[in-house]
């Protein structure tokens, strides 16, 4: 996170969980004429478990709660100059990674992420999150262990495995059975 974006969240992160949601990041994307605060935010772990034994996530209203206590506190404590746009969303399914926590919470997932500076000729990379080591994330590469500062990481968001979720598209000529063959049987073409 950039460091304007660190300090926002900072001053943030308590109005936020005084609303029963955590801040996960913010992401502070200045522009001529107006800028952008995105505000992630996310039922806290312990709390992912409804009390009816179903998955809580976050919700339009905790984002609209949100997005008016924040509001009024960015009013008085003002850390922005100029005109910006404040949106509140939830981390959605390819999750924003923000701290060391975040990676260790998601160890075994895979990431995208972008460097700071380059590393090894990489700017960017997508790998599998093996573990954090004290202030850095390990990363396998196509097997190879890669090895990132924490504080080199720009952006990194998890990529969702649309497989394993039931939502990749199948490919036309994919898992259809060969014309005239029955289903569940492949055919073999004579010589």
């Amino acid at each position: 996170m950039a460091d304007k974006a660190v300090e926002i969240a900072n001053l943030l992160a308590p109005t936020v969980a005084s609303l029963g949601v955590e801040l996960l990041g913010a992401e502070y994307l200045p522009s001529p004429g107006s800028a952008v605060l995105r505000l992630y935010i996310d039922v806290p772990a312990d709390q992912a478990t409804g009390e009816d034994g179903q998955p809580r996530s976050v919700t339009i209203e905790d984002c609209e709660a949100v997005s008016r206590e924040v509001s009024a506190q960015l009013d008085v404590e003002d850390p922005i100059s100029g005109m910006y746009t404040l949106e509140v969303s939830s981390p959605g399914i390819d999750r924003p990674l923000f701290t060391l926590a975040h990676y260790e919470r998601f160890a075994g997932e895979t990431a995208k992420v972008g460097l700071k500076l380059p590393q090894d000729g990489r700017r960017r990379l997508q790998g599998r999150i093996v573990r954090v080591q004290g202030s850095d994330v390990v990363f396998d590469l196509d097997g190879s262990e890669f090895v990132v500062a924490f504080g080199n990481i720009d952006k990194a968001r998890l990529v969702p495995d649309w497989a394993a979720l039931g939502m990749a598209p199948v490919k036309p000529g994919k898992d259809k059975p060969a014309k005239g063959a029955p289903k569940g049987s492949a055919s073999k073409a004579k010589k």
